[in-house]
């Protein structure tokens, strides 16, 4: 599968500032085989140092931290030469001992011609053990798969093409095509071992039955979060988020039984292995968005729209049968989607705006940063009329740049009122 993290990569390689980098993202996205495939095709060897299934491998970190005698090392266990310039040393699942990550400041320093690169999940709790190499490592983010990345997955690049176009361009034929495309992806979602379930059969049935173990396997985990958070609140918090999308979040209602502190910190927890995402509400007057994040006033999106599915419980064949794609699962489904591609078109950096006055439930789903001009984002499928808060943002807000509404509409454009419609398929290209 290609991923667009492969152009940053290669961008990574040919850097002339480059340090070692740590591949960032919750299990099973796709660190290990992104991180392989860009061994074997960018290099001439690959050392691959897998620190979790082979545990011995952890004993090169427990003496000194000299890069030079770590290689050396290696290269004996490994029965592989490793060369600066020619060999990519792979780290994978470096979390699985935190000396490991320490090392790595050590590389940049001792030998910088040499490419190191590491994967992670969980990484944030091992970095409590961890001396933390500041300014000596980079990092990248990598998510399930984007619309378009799956597209191209299951075998229909020119689709992708499009989606990635200029939405004004697509013809009502191609439109409906990528609605239909985009209504499987729904479902379907983009954690990688469900599009290959479903790329080989054509099953979505497939594709939900690895939904539910990779969900089973995250819950395993849970007990690697302990004892910082009671698992059994973790997993109630985890059900309940995914029912919860596009909600603002008040602990009380993640789980019964449990307070307050010991609920936020399951959801802390969860934030920090990436398996839920909070989305802050901002103050739009100026940038940086995130100076002005609110602890307070947040929603959530999950790690993936097909994950979502699974958690929530909704019933498949009654939520399928919508043709409106803003009505599957009341509305939360799209404004899953579009979180799900903001997130890595902005680079990680969502957020969203709501109406800080007593009695007033104005609220923008999402606020992107283009050109350096803040964007309101709706996700709707009504008329104009009935963007009451969009409309009430761009009074208070002139400013900022035009407004986007995805909805199931084709493209089309109210100059007059600062409002671009765009088709939900188009929300990652469109946010950029």
């Amino acid at each position: 599968m290609r991923r667009f993290i492969d152009d940053e990569l290669l961008r990574w390689q040919d850097g002339k500032r480059r340090k070692p980098l740590i591949l960032r993202g919750a299990r099973q996205v796709g660190k290990t085989w992104s991180l392989k495939e860009f061994g074997k095709q960018r290099f001439e060897s690959l050392a691959l140092v897998d620190l979790e299934r082979n545990p011995p491998l952890r004993r090169l970190f427990d003496g000194d931290l000299n890069a030079a005698r770590i290689c050396s090392d290696l290269e004996v266990l490994l029965r592989q030469k490793i060369t600066p310039g020619k060999t990519l040393l792979f780290f994978d699942e470096i979390q699985a001992c935190p000396r490991a990550i320490t090392a790595l400041r050590y590389f940049y320093e001792d030998i910088p011609e040499l490419h190191v690169v590491a994967a992670g999940s969980l990484l944030e709790f091992a970095l409590k053990e961890a001396s933390f190499p500041v300014g000596r490592i980079q990092f990248l983010n990598l998510y399930p798969l984007c619309f378009a990345e799956y597209l191209e997955a299951i075998g229909n690049p020119a689709a992708a093409i499009a989606v990635l176009g200029n939405p004004a361009e697509i013809s009502p034929a191609v439109h409906e095509l990528l609605r239909d495309e985009l209504k499987r992806y729904f479902f379907i979602g983009g954690m990688p071992a469900a599009v290959e379930a479903y790329r080989e059969n054509c099953s979505l049935q497939d594709a939900f039955e690895i939904q539910g173990e990779i969900a089973e396997s995250y819950r395993m985990d849970f007990a690697k979060y302990t004892p910082q958070v009671d698992r059994y609140c973790l997993d109630s918090v985890f059900t309940s988020l995914a029912q919860s999308v596009g909600q603002q979040i008040k602990y009380s209602r993640l789980g019964e039984g449990y307070g307050n502190l010991i609920l936020k910190k399951a959801f802390d927890a969860l934030c920090l292995a990436q398996v839920a995402r909070r989305i802050p509400s901002v103050d739009p007057s100026g940038l940086p968005l995130g100076a002005s994040a609110s602890a307070k006033i947040f929603k959530a999106l999950m790690l993936d729209i097909g994950l979502m599915r699974y958690l929530s419980g909704m019933p498949d064949d009654i939520e399928y049968a919508r043709e409106d794609l803003l009505t599957i699962y009341r509305g939360a489904m799209a404004e899953q989607f579009v979180g799900q591609e903001m997130l890595v078109s902005q680079k990680g950096k969502l957020y969203y705006w709501t109406r800080q006055a007593k009695n007033s439930s104005a609220e923008v789903d999402y606020l992107a940063v283009i050109d350096g001009k803040i964007h309101p984002i709706e996700v709707k499928s009504g008329a104009t009329g009935s963007l009451k808060s969009l409309h009430l943002f761009l009074g208070a807000y002139p400013e900022c740049g035009k407004a986007l509404v995805f909805s199931d509409r084709p493209y089309s454009v109210l100059p007059e009122q600062k409002i671009t419609f765009m088709p939900l398929y188009s929300a990652f290209a469109s946010t950029k």
